[in-house]
């Protein structure tokens, strides 16, 4: 059976064995937004493996010496730069999705500022005044 890191599993008690914590730390740090565990029916916290491992780095952090706040912030940022990524990673696979298409096509501006599309061979028509632009092929494709 495969269980999820972000499954919410683990009671407090054994959130705070596994990260080597006392139940009292886990519930500050929820409290300060540090980590922010999933909630049961009534009300009692459930930890994944994922936020087991955020204690651990949170403990690590302190015990050199980053102050709550400072770990706080360090988090927020570790959070964005992993959406940044993942943003970037779906512009760069619709950018790949596109540039064929796009390398194929041929576009024409009209002296009236009218922008054709060609397909590649065909030229605009005759006693045009018009600048066709392309991108050249790179070598090797």
């Amino acid at each position: 059976m495969n269980i999820s890191a972000d499954q919410p599993i683990f009671v407090i008690s054994v959130a705070a064995e596994l990260a080597d914590m006392h139940p009292q730390t886990l519930r500050q740090y929820d409290r300060l937004g540090i980590v922010s565990p999933s909630r049961a029916p009534g009300k009692s916290r459930r930890y994944s493996q994922r936020d087991v491992n955020m204690l651990r780095e949170v403990q690590r952090l302190s015990h050199e010496g980053v102050s709550l706040e400072g770990i706080k912030r360090i988090l927020e940022l570790e959070n964005q730069v992993a959406a940044l990524q993942r943003k970037v990673s779906e512009l760069t696979e619709e950018v790949a999705r596109r540039r064929d298409p796009l390398d194929s096509r041929i576009f024409a501006a009209g002296a009236a500022g009218d922008v054709v599309s060609l397909a590649r061979g065909q030229r605009p028509r005759a006693r045009s005044q018009a600048v066709v632009v392309w991108r050249p092929r790179a070598l090797g494709k």
